[in-house]
């Protein structure tokens, strides 16, 4: 129980037994000239309640100077007397749970409803005895919202104004009285149900809501943090390629060089292959900082695909010594930089990875232009390898990743001794200054 919760229970309970105090006093003092008390300190004492109970009561009780015509033929104001502070009293004693319903009105709705009828009809009771418990029977408003749920408290309000009304109209016109309340009553009752409905509806769905995006916050933070991972995971792939398709190669290449230059006894030879060794050398360098800035290659940095293509194959054949027959077919047209630098690195991947493994005396390069795909086939004639084997370096994964990456398909067709042949297909993306 909150802290909110324990004022407002004490504060009903306050309220319900101030009213009930109030009416049972102003009962007393109105019954004083039937129980012989002394009726001028009572009048003085009671100030203008006579006369309200007077307007209230109707003309017969003003007349009388007591309740007596109010009651049927044998009753009066000893009968009154002797039965309604007992009413009151156990109207007090059925007030107090009032402070354990009142925070436990979600919990047991139907004690709560219970009670509330039962403290109607107990007010009703006292308000037919004397109109001074209309007074008591006031504190139907507040507890219809303080025990009711929220599509009953229309109801309980209505069951209130009906009880207090009726006892204020007379005798004769209480039939017409309760017509006029029912046509009334029933549409707020039936407003108060729907409204209160949609009410509980939309405080259900703002419930729902909320808890929805308590979860989307949620789910959102580990999407970011999926993302910002799987970021960290992509640039190092990119990273791990590019090293081995530029400095990796070069620097095995660079080794070849010099270990063929302590191999050789002329200066001429040697000189030629430290040459190489030193642009292979410098050429590294350049592309290792091109990798970190994630630049293209720089062949396609001045020159187009098929001219990239032409001076990796020359230089690649100068320099592991295998013969390489290069033919480029179809309209070439300038595609997307994706596409090119992809087909370029597989280009220069295959032919390292024949330069390195497959000992082969004569390479092909394909390059072919269709109307929806770009094919680039590289062939060897040298040892080959079993395809369907686990291979422990990054440069086979590493061509599939790049093809796949730009929507394109590689294959591998190989048998030990009989050589290799590498396929590429990539779509047929030109460069955006190609678009109409």
């Amino acid at each position: 129980m909150s802290w909110l919760d324990g004022r407002e229970r004490g504060a009903f309970l306050c309220l319900a037994y101030g009213l009930l105090g109030i009416s049972s006093t102003a009962a007393a003092l109105a019954d004083a000239p039937s129980t012989g008390a002394p009726w001028p300190l009572l009048r003085w004492l009671a100030g203008p309640l006579p006369v309200w109970l007077a307007e209230t009561a109707g003309p017969g009780w003003a007349a009388t100077g007591g309740l007596t015509t109010a009651w049927p033929e044998g009753g009066g104001p000893a009968s009154f007397a002797a039965w309604w502070p007992a009413v009151a009293l156990a109207a007090a004693v059925w007030v107090a749970p009032i402070g354990w319903l009142h925070p436990r009105r979600d919990t047991r709705r139907a004690l709560a409803v219970g009670h509330f009828l039962v403290l109607i009809v107990l007010a009703a009771a006292l308000t037919a005895a004397s109109p001074a418990f209309i007074v008591f029977a006031s504190i139907g408003y507040p507890l219809a919202s303080a025990l009711l749920p929220a599509r009953l408290t229309m109801a309980g309000v209505t069951l209130t104004a009906i009880v207090i009304v009726t006892a204020q109209a007379g005798p004769g016109a209480r039939g017409t009285l309760l017509t006029v309340i029912a046509g009334v009553a029933l549409p707020l009752v039936a407003a108060g149900w729907y409204v209160s409905a949609e009410h509980d509806k939309r405080r259900r769905l703002v419930e729902r809501l909320r808890a929805a995006m308590a979860e989307n916050a949620s789910l959102n933070a580990r999407l970011l943090d999926q993302a910002r991972r799987a970021g960290m995971l992509d640039e190092r792939h990119r990273v791990a390629g590019e090293i081995h398709d530029t400095v990796a190669q070069d620097l095995v290449a660079l080794i070849g060089q010099l270990n063929a230059a302590d191999r050789t006894s002329r200066a001429e030879t040697r000189r030629r292959h430290l040459d190489q060794a030193a642009d292979l050398a410098r050429r590294s360098l350049s592309e290792a900082r091109r990798s970190v800035r994630a630049l293209r290659p720089e062949p396609l940095e001045t020159s187009k695909l098929p001219d990239a293509i032409t001076d990796l194959a020359e230089s690649w054949s100068r320099s592991a010594g295998v013969d390489l027959i290069l033919e480029i077919t179809g309209t070439p047209v300038a595609l997307a930089a994706p596409i090119e630098d992809t087909l370029f690195r597989v280009a220069q991947e295959a032919l390292a990875n024949v330069a390195k493994h497959a000992r082969a005396s004569r390479t092909g390069l394909t390059l072919s232009y269709t109307d929806e795909s770009v094919l680039l086939d590289i062939r060897d004639d040298g040892a080959g390898f079993a395809p369907q084997k686990p291979a422990d370096g990054f440069g086979l994964d590493g061509m599939r990743q790049r093809v796949r990456a730009v929507g394109g398909t590689l294959h591998f067709e190989s048998t030990p001794g009989q050589g290799t042949a590498v396929a590429a297909a990539v779509p047929m993306l030109p460069a955006e200054d190609d678009h109409p």
